[in-house]
């Protein structure tokens, strides 16, 4: 068993030797994995009829393994074996569904080295954040565990009408739930709903990101090794055809789905059915920090890089635009490019890098695009060169971390989600007109403050449209939820349920309630 460190996105500065040695040695595990195929997986049983496609890492274009995408009799298989599983399944005392739960985080904690290695040559994370993706993989399965334990499987005593009565209510699993997650936490937005629907008694099909269908079959293993029964999850790797076949199938109860804004909304425009059935979307955000004039700018500074740059700006939480007071507005453009330029870049299972590559040929050619029009109509501060190729650096998607201003109002860099290390920077004369600005957006998901006036604070705080927000947090200003900490979940455009995951209300949201009247 590899040594267990726990590592938060709040600890990302942590040099601890033993940590880095013990990454060291899953990586080397991690390697041994390479070349393998994935099967869809139903009812337990490994399926290879649909076609493969290779998992290319974005660190060194090499093929990690080979994948079958799931048959459309898999996606019918699947679902209706979690179907006919699910009575069972929900049936199964609660105490005895959140200790298999427990087993497999413990698990995933176990082997958090080897898959946080292979997590960081999949998607492109380094050493830290992924350890942090693994790591809060299984707190988010070990909170929704203790949300149902804390209300006793949330079975409730009501009042009554009647001394001859007894009345309760009853949270109830709805049945064959589906998890549909993204590359960009290919462990924690897969593990976290999934745990989510486990525990409240649903079974689970998942549909993971091509690009993290490696992460997801180890999660697999976890949950089959603790000894789930069969039944109760199945895996789907492929694209997108098979997204919207898992989406429309009658045989699904309920969805979680992570992703773009545009297929989200589509999702919840086409997911009713006969009757409605409930979907969890998480779809993306443009988050904003303010620097107030009476900000520590060093702090400001050191948060917003974290939050543009950490995980090469591939977080629907990062910080993508910065509105600065005009008095602080120079000295803190000078310290966050400065915070750019020295980023290092690179192979991230390097011990140095805190920017690895960005995902694919499609985000490089995005972040181009980006560069080519902040240099038009603005300046760009630092960054802005593609690395790949270059001096240093391999084949992998390398790009510079980038700061950009002067862009004109309205401009479209300031609304458009861009999924890369871009981050824009402009002057305002007061708070009023920059949390006019910072709300000026279909979402609503996260949103950072720096300010000593408490005043200020108040202010921002009850004006700001967004469902996460951080005061001051050099660790990051618009990043770093962790479950039972900082609930994550968004307003507006960038959540359908205004209920965040990690936090008191959301395991809640896979079941309905059932009122149970006896008389006797």
């Amino acid at each position: 068993m590899s040594q267990r460190f726990r590592v938060t996105y709040a600890t990302l500065s942590a040099d601890n030797e033993d940590l880095h040695a013990a990454y060291d040695d899953g990586l080397r595990l991690a390697r041994s994995w390479f070349g393998e195929t994935i099967p869809a997986r139903v009812n337990g049983e490994p399926r290879t009829d649909g076609p493969t496609f290779d998992v290319i890492s974005p660190v060194d274009q090499s093929v990690l393994c080979h994948v079958h995408e799931a048959t459309r009799a898999d996606i019918d298989d699947a679902v209706a074996a979690a179907a006919a599983a699910a009575p069972a399944w929900a049936a199964t005392p609660w105490r005895e569904r959140i200790a298999l739960l427990r087993a497999a985080a413990d698990l995933i904690s176990e082997r958090s080295n080897e898959l946080a290695a292979l997590m960081s040559m999949e998607v492109g994370k380094n050493r830290l954040e992924a350890l942090g993706d693994v790591e809060e993989t299984a707190d988010l399965i070990r909170y929704y565990c203790k949300a149902i334990e804390d209300n006793d499987g949330f079975a409730r005593p009501m009042d009554t009408l009647s001394p001859r009565e007894k009345t309760r209510s009853v949270l109830r699993p709805y049945g064959a739930w589906a998890v549909i997650s993204p590359f960009n936490f290919p462990m924690a937005l897969a593990g976290g709903p999934v745990g989510g629907a486990l525990a409240a008694g649903n079974t689970v099909v998942l549909k993971p990101s091509t690009q993290g269908s490696f992460t997801a079959a180890k999660l697999s293993e976890c949950l089959r090794d603790a000894g789930l029964p069969a039944g109760a999850f199945h895996l789907l790797p492929g694209g997108d055809e098979v997204g919207k076949a898992v989406v429309a199938h009658p045989g699904i109860a309920g969805l979680t789905f992570t992703g773009s804004y545009e297929a989200g909304m589509s999702i919840l425009r086409g997911f009713t059915a006969a009757y409605p059935r409930p979907v969890i979307c998480e779809m993306g955000g443009k988050n904003p920090a303010i620097v107030s004039a009476k900000a520590d700018l060093d702090v400001a500074a050191a948060g917003v890089a974290r939050s543009a740059f950490g995980y090469s700006g591939q977080k629907c939480s990062a910080c993508s635009r910065v509105y600065v007071q005009r008095e602080a507005y120079e000295p803190f453009l000078q310290r966050l490019a400065d915070q750019a330029t020295k980023a290092i870049v690179g192979d991230p299972t390097e011990r140095s890098v805190f920017v690895g590559p960005i995902i694919d040929g499609a985000a490089v050619e995005r972040f181009e695009r980006a560069v080519a029009h902040a240099r038009d109509v603005g300046q760009v501060a630092a960054g802005g060169e593609v690395l790949r190729g270059s001096e240093g650096f391999g084949p992998g998607n390398y790009v510079a971390p980038t700061v950009v201003t002067g862009l004109p109002d309205g401009d479209w860099l300031m609304s458009t989600e861009l999924f890369v290390p871009f981050v824009a920077v402009q002057p305002v004369d007061t708070l009023d007109e920059a949390l006019t600005l910072a709300n000026a957006t279909e979402f609503g998901l996260t949103a950072g403050f720096f300010s000593a006036d408490q005043g200020e604070i108040d202010e921002f705080l009850a004006r700001i449209e967004a469902g996460v927000v951080y005061i001051n947090r050099s660790a990051g200003a618009t990043t770093g939820a962790w479950p039972g900490v900082q609930p994550f979940g968004g307003w507006k455009g960038s959540g359908s349920s205004g209920k965040a995951g990690g936090g008191l209300y959301y395991v809640q949201q896979y079941m309905r309630e059932q009122s149970q009247t006896v008389v006797g």
